[in-house]
């Protein structure tokens, strides 16, 4: 393994080439213009010339930049000379991600009669385990899961595996996978599998990670600093911590014909919060780790279609995942890291369209509201408002917060019931199901009973 600083990619910028000119076969040019995709990004066309060279590759681009298809059509071109079952490995943070991979790799390869496989927790271990032997072509996963089943499905190996992918790396370390990417590392032979490192930044993690992980590698880097696109409009509303909840109501009451994400710092709040818009009349509806796998799909597939306006998230929505209609931001709490506030409000105004982004600014967040905009380099404007209306809307939004306390205390005492019943037994990769907790910096519970060995 060379310990050499990686190689620049410098692809001239005079006129953007055509896929068909970066070298990439007829099966995948058709597939290409069937998704609907016209010219390479900046990512693609700086990456896919030496990965299609079997490079290994390190990719630095911001959420939204096409980094999925950059990794995805050189494997599927390789795959396409050499056919066979588990051949490429993506690992990815959180299992909403890794869905959307394996999607665009299905898509993508069409023409090919790809197979993908998803594994994640939440899902049953038993059912993946069977598709794991029918040796899909690629695997797309999030560490734990992937760890799981190395360690306990028979007859299941990564020994022959010829692509690695690690997707948003610097939030899967974030996140403290690293034992568990340790673990598959090891698993993996390293002299005969082409890796590819993607990340929106280079963090020392990252960087120890690319030395132990990849060979020789290009450096694709298309986004060196963080912003905000121009056709975004931003804005903030500075009001008491006691006002949060009914100024919440009021922008989604003044913003009724709009599709909007609500985000929240912590699980509890975006549960709260979606039962208060919903007591109101609003069609909202909840995303966080807690949920189950299949209530996760069902919030996104019905904000996607449009039957719910109003998606009330953790950062498990911030990151990754492509919901092209979305009209406002508002950010309920104010991220500490500057850099998951631009991945937040990037969720909107995406592909030169036009969107809003709202933050609620208390007494408490000055200090991270300006840091936000020295890092953007832009100052917020202050969103109008009516007091007199926010008055009148006072009572009925305490009262919606205090049915909402009591159905969450209700199901609050369900769950643990249930709990009990059932026994303490979780899966490992229980951090899938709560990396939005993680990923807020909130402590995590630690189960007397037993240590979990990672």
């Amino acid at each position: 393994m060379s310990s050499t600083e990686p190689e620049q990619s410098s692809t001239s910028q005079k006129q953007k080439p055509s896929f068909g000119s970066l070298g990439l076969i007829q099966p995948l040019l058709e597939a290409i213009e069937r998704v609907g995709y016209k010219t390479p990004t900046d990512i693609q066309l700086e990456s896919l010339p030496p990965a299609l060279q079997g490079r290994d590759i390190i990719g630095v681009a911001s959420t939204g930049s096409g980094k999925t298809a950059a990794f995805a059509l050189p494997i599927l071109q390789k795959l396409w000379d050499e056919p066979k079952g588990l051949f490429a490995c993506v690992l990815a943070p959180t299992r909403e991600l890794a869905y959307q991979i394996s999607q665009q790799f299905e898509a993508l390869g069409s023409a090919m009669g790809v197979r993908c496989t998803v594994l994640v927790g939440g899902m049953d271990m038993v059912t993946q385990s069977i598709a794991l032997a029918k040796r899909p072509h690629i695997i797309v996963a999030t560490p734990g899961r992937l760890k799981d089943h190395l360690e306990n499905t028979k007859g299941f190996s990564l020994r022959g595996l010829r692509f690695l992918v690690l997707d948003e790396a610097d939030r899967l370390l974030d996140m403290d996978f690293g034992p568990d990417i340790d673990g598959i590392l090891k698993a993996i032979p390293k002299e005969r599998t082409t890796t590819y490192l993607f990340s929106a930044t280079m963090t020392t993690k990252v960087a120890k990670l690319q030395r132990a992980s990849l060979s020789n590698p290009v450096r694709v880097e298309v986004s060196t600093k963080y912003s905000t696109v121009s056709t975004l409009l931003q804005y903030y509303l500075f009001i008491p911590l006691s006002q949060k909840d009914v100024h919440l109501v009021y922008l989604a009451n003044s913003l009724a014909q709009n599709s909007m994400i609500v985000f929240t710092r912590t699980v509890h709040d975006a549960q709260r919060l979606s039962i208060i818009l919903r007591n109101l009349g609003f069609a909202a509806i909840p995303l966080h780790g807690q949920l189950s796998q299949s209530q996760r799909l069902g919030s996104l597939s019905k904000f996607q279609s449009g039957s719910r306006k109003i998606l009330v998230a953790t950062d498990v929505a911030s990151r990754g995942l492509d919901i092209p209609a979305v009209d406002v931001i508002i950010n309920f709490d104010i991220p500490t890291h500057s850099k998951d506030y631009i991945h937040r409000v990037g969720r909107t105004a995406r592909a030169g369209r036009a969107g809003k982004s709202i933050t609620l600014v208390t007494q408490y967040d000055v200090e991270l509201i300006q840091r936000i905009e020295a890092v953007i380099n832009k100052k917020l404007d202050l969103w109008p408002t009516d007091k007199e209306e926010i008055a009148l809307l006072r009572e009925r939004v305490d009262e919606a917060g205090r049915l909402a306390a009591t159905e969450l205390r209700e199901e609050g005492g369900k769950k643990g019931h249930r709990k009990r019943r059932r026994g303490e037994g979780e899966d490992r990769d229980a951090r899938d199901r709560d990396d939005d907790v993680v990923q807020a910096g909130m402590p995590t519970r630690k189960n007397k009973s037993r240590s979990r060995t990672q």
